[in-house]
């Protein structure tokens, strides 16, 4: 796995997106996807993906995430970055979800009244998690 140079691009039904080897803020806005619209704001300390305005993807510090499907009843992708990372998605108000890290459940979560659910992944360079989140 690799940085996503164009920033953001879709591959079949998934998007990719995010460079954390960026030294500098940088910015793609009005991506067309699937009859919605993304932006994506990534660089060495964080990677964030909008959806509609709405935050849907947020890592501390910044990532390339590769095969990242939002469905109705789960989310999935792979992550990578240069160190340890905290992830916050944004998913629906107060529900339970289902975490899991390279097949291993990290447990159940509820999201806040703001939809949001946060996470930590350890990961080394060069290394990547693949991550799956489950509505229950």
């Amino acid at each position: 796995m690799s940085n996503v140079k164009e920033l953001i691009m879709q591959e079949n039904d998934a998007l990719h997106f995010g460079d954390f080897s960026l030294p500098q803020k940088t910015k793609f806005s009005d991506f067309p996807f699937e009859g919605d619209t993304y932006k994506v704001k990534t660089f060495k300390e964080i990677t964030r993906l909008e959806k509609n305005g709405v935050m849907l993807y947020e890592s501390v510090p910044g990532s390339a995430v590769h095969d990242f499907v939002d469905g109705d009843r789960q989310l999935t992708f792979e992550v990578e970055s240069g160190d340890d990372i905290e992830i916050t998605l944004g998913r629906e108000p107060e529900q339970e979800y289902k975490v899991y890290v390279n097949d291993t459940n990290i447990g159940k979560m509820k999201s806040s009244l703001g939809g949001k659910i946060s996470f930590s992944i350890e990961l080394n360079e060069g290394e990547n998690a693949r991550v799956r989140v489950v509505k229950l």
